[in-house]
């Protein structure tokens, strides 16, 4: 609770509102109201007041009683405020020194309860940033429709496309994964459309006829067939380090050089960031792969940001990896209180139909254990602890991975760079203690890619309200289409790399801790297929074909595995006799 005879030692900031109330219930106090409930709630102080120098000073109120029974008849008067989301307990008065106050405690409102509004007005709804109460614009109301939805943005079926939107080679490389991790489900045998309606990749529209779901379109489509239906959709991968360069590397959706997908991006990015993480993989026998639970970590990390992104706002995904850290941010905010994600078992995705996805090829935690694995993952380690924020106008998610030893840079948890970039700004009442926290924020993630991330005229008004996910019901299809040869060669196109000036190769692949955790995954797929070839070495481990033939090659030197065949019809097959 608030120190309030030492109140001079606090200020205003996300999450404290000081008013004047002598003379009434102030004007502002509704739009500060709509703020706190439609962000991250906070508390508002009535009788309290703000100087010059940014110091609190209890002032009172004249006839308390009076002003709470008005701040009630108002609050609940629906032609004022859209919905009251507080109870008898949040509004109390205090005496100090002889002088009372009220305190109103507004806790953050449920997503579909959003947008808390004023006066009968859906676009006189308020959001709280560093600077205090703003108008939210057309795109953030947008936002909190769609959020406020019973059902996912990613559950929409997509009548005006059809299924040529798709890659057909993603999806031959999710089934090829998903058989070498689940050999033998009863969805191998199903045709690829088949087997896209069984993970919710595709859905019958009000004609009867089949069509993508978003999360289908994301997961597998084309980039210039998702930006027909996401226009700010856009995944971007930076690399920096040294000083030396601009980036070291440096990929992004809209390059042409590759599909541009979910799916693609995230296992191109996993094997880059991967190596950040300097701890060995661990094997259990040879043909399963058991991971540390810092890669662990670093997998849900990713697969959170692609997942719960709103793909739909202004800004896109942005992955940026340096020497100390792994910066993640996506556009959304948390549909859940940030304290809750954090300490799990509160799950509210807002792309479920992802979740399925990733989940079947063993990607991503559910049931809300995601956030609280990273942290574990982290406390184990001598690296600072991971920080997550979420950041306003335009709403955006930004988690920093820290990945230099503490003991390597000399820097305390405290000193890590961008640790605890908001404290004092969105912490719990109880525990603030740091001064000024009214100013903003720099933005030292770097994660708003420059040519993409406009940010809307904060004053607009009107919202486009059809965005709204509407109500589908997926009926079960009767399909029957030919079955495509799982043998066929998938093109090698995902992985060439974009603007040519980045000259990295894949170096990284040379790394042996890494190359351990190949040669157990190609070993896998051969004990539930019996044979492997290059090209679909490669596809599973998301690498070039050259590359491929060399681990097969240097497996076959060590007597693990024997080349069958010749020329065209070279096969690899486990090695029964030294």
């Amino acid at each position: 609770m608030l120190d309030f005879f030492n109140i001079e030692k606090y200020k205003e900031n996300n999450r404290l509102e000081a008013k004047a109330a002598a003379v009434g219930l102030p004007k502002s106090l509704w739009a500060t109201y709509s703020a706190f409930a439609n962000t991250n709630g906070g508390i508002i102080l009535l009788g309290v007041t703000e100087d010059a120098q940014h110091q609190l000073h209890v002032e009172g109120v004249n006839d308390a009683d009076a002003l709470v029974i008005d701040f009630w008849n108002i609050i609940n008067n629906q032609s004022k405020i859209s919905i009251n989301v507080l109870n008898d307990k949040d509004v109390i008065v205090r005496e100090f020194d002889g002088k009372k106050i009220i305190i109103i405690s507004v806790p953050r409102a449920q997503r579909y309860d959003k947008p808390i509004y004023l006066d009968g007005n859906l676009f006189s709804s308020y959001k709280r940033n560093g600077e205090g109460d703003y108008r939210c614009t057309k795109e953030v109301i947008q936002a909190m429709l769609r959020d406020a939805s019973p059902k996912t943005q990613d559950m929409l079926v997509l009548g005006n496309m059809n299924l040529d939107v798709f890659d057909k080679d993603t999806i031959k490389r999710y089934r090829i994964r998903m058989q070498g991790i689940r050999p033998g489900h009863v969805w191998e045998a199903l045709e690829d459309v088949d087997f896209l309606y069984r993970i919710g990749a595709v859905g019958r529209d009000a004609d009867g006829k089949l069509h993508p779901t978003a999360a289908g379109l994301l997961m597998f489509g084309y980039e210039y067939e998702i930006v027909r239906e996401y226009p700010h959709y856009f995944l971007d991968y930076r690399e920096k380090l040294d000083d030396d360069t601009r980036w070291s590397d440096r990929f992004v959706s809209s390059s042409g050089d590759w599909s541009g997908n979910i799916y693609d991006f995230y296992f191109r990015v996993y094997n880059r960031i991967a190596q950040s993480v300097k701890v060995p993989f661990a094997l259990d026998g040879i043909s399963r792969i058991d991971d540390t639970e810092l890669h662990k970590a670093l997998r849900e990390a990713l697969a959170n940001t692609l997942i719960n992104a709103d793909y739909y706002g202004n800004t896109g995904v942005v992955i940026e990896r340096n020497i100390t850290s792994i910066t993640m941010t996506n556009a959304g905010t948390f549909r859940i209180d940030l304290d809750e994600a954090i300490n799990g078992g509160i799950s509210d995705p807002r792309n479920s139909g992802l979740i399925k996805m990733f989940s079947l090829i063993n990607i991503g935690e559910r049931a809300g254990s995601g956030l609280p694995m990273i942290f574990k993952a982290w406390t184990g380690t001598d690296f600072a602890m991971p920080d997550i924020t979420e950041k306003e106008n335009p709403d955006r998610v930004c988690l920093i991975l820290p990945v230099e030893s503490l003991g390597e840079v000399g820097l305390t948890s405290a000193q890590c760079p961008n640790k605890n970039a908001n404290e004092g700004s969105d912490v719990l009442i109880n525990e603030l203690t740091v001064p000024d926290t009214k100013e903003t924020v720099p933005d030292t993630e770097q994660a708003v890619p420059d040519t993409e991330q406009t940010v809307p005229d904060t004053e607009q008004a009107v919202p486009d309200t059809e965005r709204t996910v509407p109500d589908i019901e997926q009926a079960v299809p009767d399909i029957e289409q030919a079955v495509p040869d799982t043998e066929q060669a998938v093109p090698d196109t995902e992985q060439a790399v974009p603007y040519t000036e980045q000259a990295v190769p894949y170096t990284e692949q040379t790394v042996p801790e890494e190359s351990k955790e190949q040669k157990a995954l190609i070993l896998s797929y051969i004990k539930h297929n019996d044979i492997i070839t290059a090209k679909i070495a490669a596809t599973i481990l998301n690498v070039k074909p050259r590359r491929a033939r060399t681990i097969l090659r240097d497996m076959q030197i060590e007597g693990i595995i024997k080349r069958v065949g010749a020329a065209r019809s070279i096969k690899y097959v486990l090695q029964t006799e030294k």
